[in-house]
C-alpha cells in the first residue's frame, strides 16, 4: 500500500453606573464567568480509547503510529480499551470501528492508515457510512497543521473524524509523525469534550419544564 502523503515528515445591555460613578456589574458578565464550566460539564476526562491500525504491511510488533496514539493518550491521562490491525479490507475495517463504539469501555476511537488515495485506502470509504455526525473541523485543522511539515501533500490525505453511535471517531493516515500531530495536537485537547457531549443524554429545555410543571 502507498503511505498517505503525509508519512513523508512527519453576546450586551447597557450597564448602569453605581454610586461611585463606575459601572455595575451586569448580568452578562456573571453568566460569562459560568459559561466555560457550563460548556464543558459533560466532559470525560478519563477516556477509554480504542486504537485500529489499517494496514497489509505491518503486524502489530512492527506499528509505530498505533504505538504512538497509545502513548500520547495514556501520557494525558487515558486509558486504552482495545487494540487491532487489520487489513486493508472495506468489511475487516468497518467490522471493526463498528465492534469498538458498542464496547462500554470505549469513548473514542482512533485509526490509523488507510486514508490516501491509492486503490487499496478504503479506510474512509469504510468508516464513514457509520457516522451519525461527521466533524468536518478535524480534517480541515489537521490538514492545516500538517502544511508545516509536508506543503501541498496535504491535498493527498483524506483524514476525517464523526461520531458513531454516540463514540466520537478519527481517522488518521498512517505515518507515525502524522499520528503524533493529529492525536497530540487536536485529538487529547478535544476527545473528552466530544466525547462527552455525544454521549449527553438529551436535557428538557426551559419551556419543557415549565409544562412539566404545570402538570404536577
Amino acid at each position: 500500500m502507498t503511505e498517505d502523503p503525509t508519512d513523508n515528515g512527519h453576546e450586551h445591555g447597557d450597564d448602569a453606573p453605581d454610586e461611585d460613578g463606575g459601572h455595575a456589574p451586569d448580568d452578562h458578565e456573571h453568566a460569562g464567568d459560568h459559561s466555560h464550566d457550563d460548556h464543558h460539564h459533560h466532559d470525560i476526562h478519563e477516556l477509554g480509547v480504542a486504537v485500529l491500525t489499517v494496514s497489509s504491511s505491518r503486524n502489530i510488533d512492527e506499528d509505530a503510529a498505533g504505538d504512538a496514539i497509545i502513548d500520547t493518550v495514556t501520557d494525558a491521562g487515558h486509558e486504552m480499551a482495545v487494540r487491532e490491525l487489520v487489513t486493508d479490507d472495506y468489511d475487516k475495517v468497518q467490522g471493526a470501528v463498528d465492534r469498538f463504539v458498542t464496547r462500554d469501555d470505549t469513548d473514542c476511537v482512533i485509526t490509523t492508515g488507510g486514508t490516501g488515495v491509492t486503490p487499496d485506502d478504503v479506510t474512509i470509504e469504510a468508516i464513514e457510512p457509520l457516522f451519525e455526525k461527521r466533524l468536518p473541523g478535524f480534517g480541515e485543522l489537521f490538514r492545516t497543521l500538517s502544511y508545516d511539515d509536508i506543503g501541498t501533500k496535504v491535498v493527498g490525505t483524506r483524514a476525517v473524524a464523526g461520531v458513531a453511535d454516540g463514540v466520537p471517531v478519527f481517522c488518521l493516515p498512517g505515518s507515525e509523525s502524522a499520528v503524533r500531530l493529529g492525536t497530540e495536537e487536536i485529538i487529547v485537547e478535544e476527545a473528552p469534550h466530544l466525547a462527552g457531549l455525544a454521549k449527553r443524554e438529551e436535557e428538557p429545555d426551559d419551556a419543557d419544564e415549565a409544562d412539566l410543571d404545570d402538570a404536577e
